[in-house]
């Protein structure tokens, strides 16, 4: 588990930039500037990061410690560097591609040094190999005030997480392969509008055409609230009855700090009820709470022909790429491509072309043959050469 939750994620994001960054003839650096989404995102959660582990250690909480290293290595390789992919695949060295890099070395310099006592040979050879300098034992502990502070955008984004996370829960249900655009989905319940900044990153993230926000939970889904009476009974005593029956009968209102009101009694979150999400009845949409709050995600789960075509569009560069890992090609190289595939496959190809093209940097493409995969249940076969 600590390999699979721990090890590799950290190898793994200093894989990525070291092989990007040596691609590129680019050095990263410590800049807690970038004005980037993404950028502020990630350098403000290694301050919350720095905070947290700094608390837990003080207080000799190791197996805490040891939690909020997970949490941080899900926020930046399950999120800013999966979202940051394309500044970092860019073939012009901009600005904005110079802050990933730099945003990326300072990730990884925090993570290093905060893991120090707790993974110490894993965590300096990362160091060493990022700022070719002495070891990260003889380095200072990260302060909390060297990163930037901006909670209200971390609580944001986290929440951002919590519904990208939701959604492709409802498409793994459905058996929708994530390469399969979707039409919509809406995101329903009080505080929904505040999200609306950062819906570009949803639609990339679920692969929906649009995203939708309504302030109507009950359009899509009501909550039924179940109360413990075993936690709450010692409490209201003989009110406990008239409690019950008002809470089967829905005769309840949410109240401040998570509690819910039930006949002018108080319950409060953490033992005394739960919210059950019950969906409509709307065929085409899939509906799931997030489990933070009040927020519904209802996703669109019936696409059309088109749709379909573009799914398939998407499998195939993934197909192009791993033929492309497995013929051992640099990151950079152009490609000659040969396929040999059904009629529906080759509309679907020919259908989006250019983005498969971009995607896969193939300078030229005909039918013909040579590695075998499979795709609609159909063989695909793929020669590739250098262009």
């Amino acid at each position: 588990e600590v390999v699979r939750l721990v090890l590799n994620p950290i190898w793994n994001a200093w894989s990525f930039f070291s092989l990007y960054a040596n691609a590129d003839g680019l050095r990263g650096q410590w800049n807690t500037g970038s004005q980037e989404l993404l950028d502020r995102y990630a350098l403000a959660k290694a301050g919350e990061f720095v905070e947290r582990a700094t608390d837990a250690l003080d207080n000799y909480d190791i197996a805490g410690a040891c939690a909020e290293v997970r949490a941080f290595l899900e926020a930046l390789n399950n999120w800013y560097i999966r979202r940051s992919r394309p500044r970092f695949w860019s073939s012009e060295v901009d600005a904005s591609k110079q802050a990933a890099y730099d945003t990326l070395y300072t990730c990884l310099h925090v993570l290093c040094r905060v893991c120090a006592p707790l993974l110490p040979h894993v965590a300096d050879e990362v160091f060493c190999g990022l700022t070719g300098g002495e070891s990260l034992h003889l380095q200072p502990w990260p302060e909390r005030s060297d990163l930037p502070n901006e909670p209200e955008l971390v609580q944001q984004m986290d929440s951002v997480r919590e519904l990208c996370s939701v959604s492709l829960g409802l498409r793994e249900d459905r058996r929708l392969r994530v390469r399969l655009p979707l039409a919509k989905l809406v995101v329903a319940g009080p505080g929904a509008d505040a999200l609306e900044p950062y819906f570009d990153l949803v639609r990339d993230e679920v692969n929906v055409k649009a995203v939708e926000t309504s302030s109507e939970v009950e359009a899509f889904a009501r909550f039924e609230l179940k109360v413990n009476a075993r936690a709450v009974g010692p409490r209201l005593g003989g009110r406990m009855k008239a409690v019950m029956a008002a809470s089967k009968q829905g005769k309840w209102e949410r109240g401040p700090e998570g509690t819910v009101i039930v006949d002018g009694e108080t319950l409060h979150p953490g033992g005394e009820f739960e919210l059950v999400l019950k969906p409509g009845e709307q065929t085409e949409l899939a509906v799931a709470g997030l489990p933070s709050g009040e927020l519904v995600a209802a996703l669109d789960v019936q696409p059309g022909p088109e749709l379909e075509r573009e799914g398939v569009a998407r499998d195939l560069v993934r197909l192009i790429q791993q033929a492309r890992k497995a013929a051992d090609f640099d990151v950079s190289d152009r490609i000659r491509l040969s396929v040999e595939c059904a009629d529906g496959v080759w509309e679907a190809y020919t259908a989006h072309a250019g983005y498969v093209d971009d995607q896969v940097l193939a300078a030229a493409v005909e039918r013909a043959s040579v590695q075998e995969f499979e795709l609609l249940d159909a063989p695909v076969r793929l020669g590739l050469s250098r262009a």
